[in-house]
Formats: structure tokens, C-alpha cells, sequence
């Protein structure tokens, strides 16, 4: 049974994105028949709640029919990703501790992960140095990139389009995130296979 994971994101642009980038990184480890559900949203000033973290957990559980794996990812925004993710994952073995679950949390926000990769989305720029420690990565990329950004429309699009490995070098919670989810197709019984190159297979 391929694996079947279940996303809780924060944002409606991850909503489309995280699948995405998912899919991408099964594809480069060579998994191609992994599943990802319609993920779930709920806003991180939620999530941080008693109670709304596992309420997320138990319908992820309940979409994939008791056999799927949980990828919770938000935004560490002003807080220590080393200190609210352990607390979090607690959170979550208590409340279903018979699944995999994974929880990973962009330091500052999912577009430093963009502003890690630039010259993949904007050839000829220059990334800017500690990309995970500018606060305001939205407004920032869209200051380099010359254009207004849309979380609904650039994030799902930049997702499909940044360089992977770029970001994992630049960025430890890209390279964390990563780990993450090869570990939930793994849990998910996949087999790892040749590397392949993120892209979508026709």
C-alpha cells in the first residue's frame, strides 16, 4: 500500500503548495505512487491551542481511514522552532500516538525557503545571506522579484518552480522538512529508489 499523508497547514496558499512540494520530494527519492490528501487548515494561532492541534490529528486520521501519516506544517514566525516543535509533537503522540506524525516548522516563514533558491525563480539574483532570519520573507522576495506576491497564486507556482537542493543547503528547516517527509513515505512503506529530480513524471 503506497504511502497516504495528510497535511495540516496554516495558510490558504499551502493549501495548494505543500502537496506540491510533498509530490516533488517523493519524486526526487524515486517514490511516485505516494498519496497526499486535501490538507487541512487551521490557522497557527489555533494549532498553538490545547485541544485544536489534535482535533486537526483526528480528522487527518479519520480522511485517511486510520492508515495515512500526519505532516503538520506552519510558520515558526517570532517563535524557537527548537522549542515549540518538541512541544507540539508531544501534543500529538498523546493525542494519536498509533500514527507517524511529523511536525516541521518553516523558521520565520515558508517564503525564506524561496528566498533561499532565488536564482531559480529570478535568474541573475543574488540570495540574500541568512534567508531564515529575515522577518517579513513575503515582502522581502516580492521586493526582489520585482512584483507583488500572492500567497493563492505565487506560492503553489514558486513550490513547483524553486530549487530543492539550493534551499536545503541554505536553509536547515527546508533541509529538516526534507527529512521529514521521507520519513513519512518510508512509515507509509515506501521503498526509496533512485534520485530523481523533483520533476512531476509525465
Amino acid at each position: 500500500m503506497p504511502a497516504h499523508i495528510i497535511p495540516i497547514v496554516e495558510g490558504h496558499g499551502e493549501v495548494s503548495a505543500v502537496p506540491i512540494l510533498i509530490r516533488r520530494i517523493a519524486y526526487s527519492l524515486g517514490i511516485y505512487d505516494a498519496q497526499v490528501g486535501k490538507p487541512i487548515r487551521c490557522p497557527r494561532s489555533k494549532i498553538v491551542k490545547r485541544s485544536e492541534l489534535e482535533r486537526a490529528i483526528g480528522l487527518a486520521v479519520r480522511k485517511s481511514q486510520g492508515r495515512g501519516q500526519v505532516l503538520l506544517l506552519i510558520d515558526a514566525e517570532s517563535d524557537c522552532p527548537a522549542h515549540l516543535a518538541p512541544t507540539l509533537l508531544e501534543r500529538a503522540k498523546e493525542a494519536r500516538g498509533d500514527i507517524p506524525v511529523a511536525i516541521v516548522m518553516a523558521k520565520q516563514e515558508f517564503e525564506a525557503w524561496f528566498l533561499g533558491s532565488l536564482e531559480s525563480i529570478r535568474p541573475g539574483t543574488i540570495p540574500p545571506q541568512n534567508p531564515e532570519e529575515i522577518q517579513g520573507a513575503k515582502e522581502r522576495l516580492a521586493s526582489l522579484m520585482g512584483t507583488p506576491y500572492s500567497e493563492t497564486v505565487d506560492q503553489p507556482k514558486l513550490a513547483s518552480q524553486f530549487d530543492m537542493a539550493q534551499a536545503r543547503k541554505r536553509c536547515l528547516s527546508f533541509d529538516k522538512c526534507w527529512r521529514a517527509i521521507e520519513s513519512l513515505l518510508v512509515a507509509g512503506g515506501a521503498n526509496l529508489n533512485l534520485p530523481g529530480n523533483g520533476a512531476v513524471p509525465d
